[in-house]
């Protein structure tokens, strides 16, 4: 299984702090956003190579960050070659892009770089093994205000997606989607031929809610929580609550 972590977007809401510089590699306490994923992800038997997939203006931050690291399994960076957010590729075809170019055809662990998480990716791989299929994550999310700005699922008894609504006005249950997704190989000609057949192009989302009409997929709940920095905000506040060892403690 490849891991893949989305990382060529430009993260305008920070201004200044990401301008020229990568969101995933600024610090929380003495690791950074991207080495917190990568420490636990890394301990996973079943991962054997990590992808980065950058833009051409933070590549080479990529890489001199990649010289001062110390995984068990290979890190390759890959430019998208663009340069600015108006130019951007978007997710889904920065994941198509770093599949074809690497000639990936493998199962795939893919992760957006901007989360602190307080569970093992772990579970998450252990569970779609289970399942044999390929999979979501979701979480219960009480507020409909936040419902209606993030992907919503509906699931059977058996935790299989039923149907998966972007930003719905009216979502059909309390069932939100975090950026994190397990695509079996045996799915990945649909992943190769999404976006040639309708499937949107920026958030990582527009690809599993492809999926979901096009393959049987299950949802893992995600057994703890999650820290989404979105905005300076968001990242001022991780620093503050997460940026110590026990810090951990904090979240609520």
């Amino acid at each position: 299984m490849k891991n893949i972590v989305i990382a060529a977007g430009y993260a305008t809401r920070l201004g200044e702090l990401t301008k020229n510089f990568p969101k995933p590699l600024l610090k929380i306490g003495n690791n950074t956003i991207l080495g917190r994923m990568l420490d636990d992800i890394d301990t996973i038997d079943d991962i054997t190579e990590h992808i980065i997939i950058t833009n051409h203006r933070f590549a080479p931050i990529f890489n001199e960050w990649k010289a001062t690291t110390h995984y068990t399994k290979p890190i390759t960076i890959v430019d998208d070659g663009t340069e600015t957010n108006d130019t951007r590729l978007g997710a889904v075809c920065d994941l198509l892009f770093a599949m074809d170019k690497l000639h990936i055809d493998d199962d795939l662990l893919v992760v957006a770089a901007d989360n602190l998480l307080f569970f093992s990716f772990r579970e998450f791989v252990d569970y779609a093994k289970a399942k044999g299929t390929s999979c979501i994550m979701c979480h219960e999310q009480p507020s409909v205000e936040k419902l209606q700005r993030t992907g919503v699922v509906e699931l059977d008894t058996d935790n299989r997606v039923l149907n998966m609504e972007e930003k719905p006005q009216t979502p059909k249950s309390h069932w939100a989607v975090p950026p994190f997704y397990i695509y079996t190989q045996s799915d990945l000609d649909l992943v190769r031929n999404a976006v040639d057949n309708g499937c949107g192009k920026d958030a990582p989302g527009n690809l599993a809610h492809y999926m979901v009409r096009h393959t049987t997929m299950h949802a893992w709940p995600m057994t703890a929580s999650r820290f989404d920095i979105g905005s300076l905000d968001t990242y001022n506040e991780a620093v503050r609550r997460f940026g110590t060892p026990d810090s951990v403690d904090a979240m609520v």
